[in-house]
């Protein structure tokens, strides 16, 4: 155990209060510690970024894997669309994988002679996201002015797929060809279950909304995943497709760049490297008993990060995300509009969200997503007028606050929290790197469960994982 890692700074957005309002950070109480992750898994893969060479890492990475990328359909004069996607800017600031579109543009300027590159960075119901991100990362500059968000409302484009006829945004597919660039981090396993993670978007960000709410209202988890695999595998898109670029992550931060001009081998390796990176410290979040859970993080309130892994994530943390015999993880939106109609939250015996979470103390985390669900499943404290006032104008969270406690400021929020949740064990999702910010007794229920979370891994999950992936766990190294 150690000091607190510095949380992620707040950021100014529309979605989210002013900076100037989050005036005290929960790492900042004296009874909190961190914990690194090397120390809890002792194989938590090397990182290039955070390092000491900082982003240049990110870029000689980017250089390494675009040059085994053949780029030749390209020809000078051709158009391209550089596809982005919202999530990637909340990875570690959002540097890296700004960077990574940046030199994805660069290198396809300079081998292939054309100038006509756009950048189309896709968003989900925060509709206006990606834009702040353009300008906040000077985007819209290094693209010449040719980068713009776009949403699952714009104008769509119907594509032909062998379940039918689907609809993609029709910015996305304007240009001669498309390039994809994403990240690797496992984000809504709940949902995709680390199946096709990196066809995903497909189905998601470059979707229109018709298509999309697969995901949410129509087919929901798993199933919705034939959508993406559907579109990317269309006629259409493959005649536009040149290749993909990905940030590959893990908790402790940007392992590497992955490129390739096949999508399907890149997503074979990236199915191994999430279930690999990730599993373990799921899986240990999965032994918390109970705990005090704060939200800390500029992001919508089931996407704040602890240690690589977003809060709805632990929300169902209470079963195997990864095993797909679980035919429903506890909790998507999919699960929420089926079950607790009678007032029994449950899906089977499991309650929808985790139990071990007695309490949140919503300090700083944005607006723009539906999460009402959570406030009325789990008794929370929303700390500061401003903030309270800024969801209830958020036409998606207008039950949210109706849900909770409103507290003055973050002190009388913590005394409130360990008094009613009669717990000490607190950890904040707060966007730490590399480790996790918590407090000392659940540190110490970590440390000590880390060992054999990490040999049943090891042995029993991760082969069976893989297998059900359709991976050999022998090949894997």
């Amino acid at each position: 155990m150690g000091k607190p890692i510095t949380p992620m700074k707040p950021r100014v957005s529309q979605y989210g209060v002013a900076p100037e309002f989050v005036t005290k950070r929960m790492a900042e109480y004296p009874e909190m510690t961190s914990v690194m992750l090397k120390d809890l898994f002792a194989d938590t893969p090397e990182v290039i970024y955070p390092s000491e060479k900082g982003l240049d890492a990110v870029r000689e990475a980017a250089e390494k894997a675009l040059a085994n990328v053949d780029m030749s359909m390209i020809k000078p004069g051709d158009s391209v669309n550089v596809c982005a996607s919202h999530h990637g800017f909340t990875l570690l600031g959002g540097e890296p994988y700004a960077l990574l579109l940046k030199t994805v543009r660069d290198i396809i300027a300079e081998r292939t002679g054309t100038d006509n590159i756009r950048l189309r960075a896709g968003v989900g119901l925060r509709f206006r996201e990606t834009e702040e991100y353009i300008k906040a990362f000077g985007l819209d500059k290094h693209y010449k002015g040719r980068a713009k968000g776009v949403a699952p409302v714009d104008e769509g484009i119907p594509i032909e797929t062998e379940i039918g006829t689907l609809y993609g945004i029709k910015a996305i597919y304007d240009a001669d060809w498309i390039v994809h660039v994403h990240n690797s981090d496992v984000r809504e396993v709940h949902f995709h279950r680390q199946v096709d993670r990196a066809v995903k978007p497909f189905g998601m960000s470059y979707a229109r909304i018709e298509t999309r709410s697969t995901y949410h209202q129509n087919l929901g988890p798993r199933a919705a995943n034939f959508t993406a695999r559907a579109i990317f595998g269309s006629e259409f898109v493959q005649n536009k497709f040149a290749f993909a670029a990905f940030l590959d992550m893990s908790p402790a931060g940007v392992v590497g760049v992955d490129a390739d001009n096949d999508l399907l081998a890149l997503n074979d390796r990236l199915t191994v490297n999430g279930c690999k990176y990730y599993g373990k410290i799921i899986t240990l979040f999965g032994e918390i008993d109970e705990c005090i859970a704060g939200l800390d993080f500029p992001c919508p309130v089931p996407y704040v990060f602890a240690a690589g892994v977003i809060y709805c994530n632990f929300a169902g943390a209470n079963v195997d995300l990864f095993d797909l015999d679980n035919p429903l993880p506890p909790y998507t939106w999919y699960t929420e509009a089926f079950y607790g109609k009678n007032g029994r939250p449950l899906v089977g015996d499991v309650p929808v969200v985790n139990p071990a979470i007695k309490m949140v103390v919503h300090n700083y985390a944005w607006g723009g997503y539906p999460s009402a669900f959570f406030s009325s499943h789990v008794p929370t404290i929303v700390v500061g007028r401003e903030q309270a006032d800024l969801i209830n104008r958020d036409p998606q969270n207008i039950e949210y606050v109706k849900h909770s406690v409103i507290a003055d400021d973050l002190d009388s929020a913590m005394e409130f929290a360990y008094k009613t949740a009669k717990t000490d064990k607190v950890i904040i999702f707060d966007g730490a790197v590399g480790g996790l910010n918590v407090s000392e007794s659940l540190a110490q229920l970590l440390i000590e469960k880390a060992p054999q979370v990490n040999k049943r891994v090891d042995v029993e999950l991760m082969p069976k994982w893989l297998k059900q992936r359709g991976i050999d766990p022998a090949t894997v190294k």
